[in-house]
């Protein structure tokens, strides 16, 4: 059962469910809870030449990893960050959420921003039960124009499930929780699998 609403306001205020800044009123709609972008940025260095091979062993992968991205950016408040056409970026949420172990959360880029062509997850969407962090985003450009995103703009949009029972293996205890509490743009940690 999806939580509307009225849940996610009663889920935050007994504090079943937690994110950091508490949203407003107005960022609670229907069945979910607007996330806005955060000032930190990774990008892909523009090296054609470089390949990133999945069946190397985890140090190669790592030291690969290293080569082909750029330094964190962290940006003010008050400037944008240019995306350039068909050009992907990590991003953060502003936002860190605390997920019960009986809610799993679903994260979709807004509607708005999709119609000028920007994507805000490749695939992994789902926060799952026991997760706690801010949400990093792969931001990519599929437009013809840059597009110009600015720290502490609505991003996208959370929503929420009640699982059937709570789950038994839950993000925080896995011994592979590569990302949990991350507060930062956290790199591919697929070396670690």
């Amino acid at each position: 059962m999806r939580l509307s609403d009225r849940d996610i306001e009663f889920w935050l205020q007994k504090k079943k469910l937690i994110i950091i800044p508490t949203p407003r009123q107005e960022l609670i709609n229907g069945v979910t809870v607007d996330v806005r972008l955060g000032n930190q940025f990774y990008t892909f260095r523009q090296d054609r030449n470089k390949c990133i091979d999945l069946s190397k062993s985890q140090d190669d992968i790592s030291v690969i990893l290293k080569e082909v991205m750029n330094k964190k950016k962290i940006i003010s408040h008050k400037r944008n960050f240019f995306l350039k056409p068909r050009s992907l970026v990590l991003a953060i949420t502003l936002e860190k959420i605390i997920m019960p172990n009986n809610l799993v959360g679903w994260l979709d880029g807004r509607s708005s921003l999709a119609r000028l062509g920007l994507m805000i997850h490749a695939t992994s969407h789902r926060i799952d039960p026991g997760w706690s962090g801010n949400i990093v985003l792969e931001c990519f450009n599929s437009s013809n124009v840059i597009l110009s995103l600015c720290p502490g703009m609505l991003i996208a949009a959370l929503s929420f499930e009640v699982l059937s029972s709570p789950s038994l293996r839950p993000y925080n205890i896995r011994k592979n929780a590569k990302y949990f509490g991350q507060s930062e743009v956290t790199l591919s940690k697929i070396y670690k699998d």
